[in-house]
């Protein structure tokens, strides 16, 4: 009789849902909704927000697409795991109701506040004990609502990420883990732990956080109101949680000092794992703790993200009437590397932390109506963000002293693109490896970790298939250098305006 796990994606486009065969390792199943992304809603400038329950009437909607696509028993699934959306705020009441819409991750309202925090607590005793600024992140998020909403805020009981909240809607229990604490700058890398300080600062009771449990290892058996919606047994443990960045890596089996991993979804990500304590000086990438960190082995995760990555091409696919990716793609890839000059700054999805916490917007520059066409914007946006890359990684490499020779990514979202592959791996000149595997399945996999299934992480990784392999082209490293140094010019230009 076969064994199953399930693993749960939260995205700020969709909710993916996977079906992973325990002993074999091989996804059997996988689904995700709506067909169309969920709407971000906007109500001021800078803002993004959406509606948790929205989350939720997702995930019940994939769990039942899995059923119509593949005949299993339900009483064979051994654990779910939870990979979700970063640095979002869910407000809970202490009846569970949720307060108000939550403030996601590409959501700029909290950048002064986070400011204000960084110089009045001071900039080194930040970088020592949250090696970051308290920046745009959760907490000062928190202290948006506070400031600006406080009869919502007189009456929160705890605070949670969208992950602990999908946690909660499966379980009844309202947990996180330390690895949420530090993506939202509740933690204090030098003391080990919650960041006490930062919650005096913002006039925070320490209670609001919600319990702490670990990332891998039960943290609540899935309730009977939970598992009638879903069409499941009730009591199948919920074993993992992590952010989606921490879990693409841990999908990818990026777990170790040096190991590296890349996403492009909605935003793009490069997130590599060191065992020390390091971390940018002006936060334009930041540090969290890495799901496998223990008090005896240090493993932390560097990010550096570009917001505006997927949601840019996608708004392309739509306003220049595309009639899908794989038309881009084709149409991208006839046009030479460069796109005729035409450049594009992936920069309008909220404040981007590699620029300072500027929100500048995006920009074509050197449109010519008589040259450019679809395929060269096609083209443009794809290389734009991996230059938009590329400048974070300036940061990672020459200013942290870390080392950027093999990126391994999922074969999803942006690196479908035959033409985003390529250029990726020209552009870093990194070996590019590419995986049969997604956050969904990562999700999964460290689920069957988290209650034993597996004795420990390498016997999860049974069935994780190396798909494709793509080494830089040597013969356009020149071109290709020479073309990023033009558009980070214009970039440096650009931000100085």
């Amino acid at each position: 009789m076969s064994k199953y796990l399930l693993g749960y994606d939260i995205g700020s486009s969709s909710v993916k849902a996977a079906l992973l065969d325990a002993e074999s390792g091989r996804g059997v199943a996988s689904a995700f909704s709506p067909e169309k992304e969920m709407p971000i809603q906007s109500p001021h400038p800078g803002w993004a927000e959406q509606d948790p329950e929205a989350w939720w009437n997702e995930l019940v909607n994939a769990t039942h697409a899995l059923h119509r696509q593949f005949s299993f028993s339900t009483q064979d699934i051994l654990a779910i795991g939870i990979s979700y959306q970063m640095h979002g705020l869910v407000c809970l009441n202490k009846n569970g109701k949720v307060l108000r819409p939550a403030i996601i991750w590409c959501d700029s309202r909290a950048v002064k506040i986070g400011e204000r925090a960084f110089e009045k607590l001071g900039e080194s005793f930040c970088l020592e004990h949250y090696l970051n600024s308290p920046g745009n992140f959760t907490a000062s998020k928190l202290k948006w609502v506070k400031e600006n909403e406080p009869s919502i805020y007189e009456k929160i009981h705890k605070i949670m990420l969208p992950g602990d909240y999908i946690a909660y809607k499966l379980t009844g229990r309202m947990t996180t883990t330390e690895s949420g604490l530090s993506e939202g700058i509740y933690w204090d890398f030098k003391s080990q732990g919650v960041a006490d300080k930062l919650l005096d600062y913002y006039g925070f009771e320490k209670n609001i956080l919600s319990e702490v449990v670990p990332a891998f290892g039960e943290q609540g058996l899935l309730t009977h109101k939970a598992a009638q919606e879903l069409n499941l047994p009730e009591n199948i443990p919920v074993s993992y949680r992590a952010g989606d960045q921490p879990n693409n890596a841990y999908s990818l089996r990026v777990l170790n000092p040096g190991e590296i991993a890349a996403t492009a979804g909605t935003s793009g990500v490069v997130y590599g794992v060191t065992d020390e304590i390091n971390y940018d000086e002006l936060s334009r990438v930041n540090t969290f703790l890495h799901v496998n960190n223990t008090r005896t082995q240090r493993r932390n995760g560097i990010l550096l993200c570009i917001n505006g990555t997927g949601i840019a091409n996608r708004w392309i696919r739509k306003n220049m009437d595309f009639s899908g990716y794989e038309q881009m793609n084709r149409l991208a890839e006839k046009v030479s590397p460069g796109a005729n000059d035409l450049i594009f700054f992936p920069f309008g999805n909220g404040a981007e932390r590699i620029l300072e916490n500027q929100n500048k917007g995006a920009r074509l520059i050197n449109l010519d109506f008589n040259v450019h066409g679809r395929a060269e914007v096609a083209r443009s946006v794809q290389e734009g963000i991996v230059y938009a890359l590329r400048y974070g990684l300036e940061v990672m490499i020459k200013d942290m002293g870390m080392e950027m020779k093999v990126f391994r990514a999922g074969n999803a979202n942006m690196f479908l693109s035959p033409v985003f592959r390529r250029v990726f791996s020209d552009v870093t000149g990194g070996v590019l490896e590419i995986y049969d595997t997604d956050g969904a399945q990562g999700a999964a996999r460290a689920a069957g970790v988290g209650v034993k299934y597996y004795a420990n992480f390498d016997e999860s990784f049974i069935g994780l298939k190396k798909i494709v392999q793509i080494e830089p082209d040597k013969t356009l490293k020149d071109d290709y250098n020479m073309m990023y140094l033009r558009w980070k010019d214009n970039l440096e230009r650009f931000l100085n305006q």
